[in-house]
């Protein structure tokens, strides 16, 4: 847990100052948008939500660090659609991308990953596009889906010790939805314990219950305000790295 502590301290310290903002699906705002480089054109897997190699590949490495949207770390997981505003360059669409990442550019909302920033442009002005450096964009919030993948997932981060200390990430989170508070069941004492945000979409505990983890999570967004219960979400005998697919559909 000191690792967590230290590492991020001072990345916390300046995010918690950070206003919470919320967008709507229906209206584009206008934005500029930039981009990072990567060996591979892929995320990065050592973002600030903590995601690790999901944050290199999810969505088919679609994906941004954002600085307004970041929401304190409830922004992570979350999915918008962006559009570059430059006719002769841009497509009408643009890309979906999914946060994974905070970062700060030249009054920018997005920085992309390489594999999303191309696809801001058309095919034969991708080049020109990179040469831009910064471009003009519109944004809009949107719905996350992934391919392949209906169930949200706890995956139990790779710094967790079993059974002192325990540390979770919720992968694919579909919906419009943002997860403002994680709880852990005790059973023993018949109550609900918090889990602390450590930093991003990283939920930690230590000394966890023993046994099976029982866990409740609340939702704000396109379900509406809500708490959501995952009974034996986690095994027993958890193990640092491994996910666990549940029965859940965030819509």
């Amino acid at each position: 847990m000191g690792f967590f502590l230290n590492y991020h301290y001072y990345l916390l310290s300046v995010l918690l100052l950070l206003p919470a903002l919320s967008y709507s699906e229906d209206t584009f705002t206008c934005s500029r948008a930039t981009y990072y480089g990567s060996p591979d054109c892929l995320g990065t897997p050592s973002g600030a939500c903590g995601y690790g190699e999901f944050g290199r590949t999810v969505n088919d490495a679609n994906v941004a660090g954002v600085s307004r949207l970041w929401k304190n770390g409830t922004g992570c997981g979350g999915c918008y659609q962006v559009r570059c505003t430059v006719p002769k360059l841009c497509t009408d669409y643009g890309v979906n991308i999914v946060v994974t990442d905070y970062g700060e550019g030249d009054h920018t909302d997005f920085i992309l990953s390489p594999s999303a920033y191309s696809k801001l442009g058309r095919p034969d002005t991708a080049d020109e596009l990179f040469a831009y450096g910064v471009v003009d964009v519109e944004f809009r919030r949107i719905s996350c889906k992934f391919k392949g993948y209906k169930n949200l997932m706890f995956k139990v981060h790779e710094h967790s010790r079993f059974p002192h200390y325990l540390a979770i990430i919720l992968l694919y989170q579909a919906g419009q939805n943002e997860i403002l508070a994680v709880e852990i069941w005790q059973e023993d004492c018949k109550e609900w314990r918090g889990m602390r945000r450590a930093y991003g979409a990283v939920w930690d505990m230590p000394n966890p219950p023993y046994g099976s983890i029982t866990l409740r999570f609340q939702v704000s967004g396109s379900m509406g305000m809500t708490w959501i219960v995952a009974n034996n979400a986690i095994p027993g005998d958890w193990k640092a790295g491994v996910a666990y697919e549940s029965d859940i559909q965030l819509t």
